[in-house]
């Protein structure tokens, strides 16, 4: 079985899941704990680095849940899938859209969550297409 395969598998979507929810309890902590720091090391302001901390915490629960179901629900799936999406669209904006003016490593903190969570939304993505009622399939 493929890398890919493995991993868009029940127990791989299962394994992604807990991933993109550790990975988003670990960006949320440290918007929330170190907001002043990052807001200076970033060029982010610190307003969005803390919206963004309780809205991952949001996020992380749901990705949480997600995990623990054998079979998760193919509508909260999408959404999932479509908030990392729209996570990867935020980055690309803050980095391109001249909105805020972060600082190098600022930029290379939003390349870096804009490339991993694009990653994580693939394999989900491919995962839900995979599960196809039985219906359709």
């Amino acid at each position: 079985m493929s890398l890919i395969a493995s991993l868009t598998s029940p127990a791989g979507l299962r394994r992604v899941l807990w991933a993109d929810a550790l990975s988003g309890s670990g960006t949320a902590v440290l918007h929330l704990a170190l907001t002043g720091s990052l807001s200076t090391l970033l060029g982010l302001p610190g307003a969005l680095l803390s919206a963004t901390g309780i809205l991952l915490l949001l996020y992380v629960a749901l990705a949480g849940t997600l995990a623990l179901q054998a079979t998760p629900s193919r509508a909260l799936l999408g959404v999932l899938v479509l908030g990392n999406f729209a996570w990867v669209a935020a980055c690309l904006a803050l980095l391109f859209g001249g909105l805020v003016s972060p600082t190098p490593l600022g930029q290379a903190y939003l390349v870096v969550q804009a490339v991993a969570v694009l990653v994580l939304a693939e394999l989900q993505w491919m995962a839900l297409r995979r599960q196809r009622p039985a219906a359709l399939a």
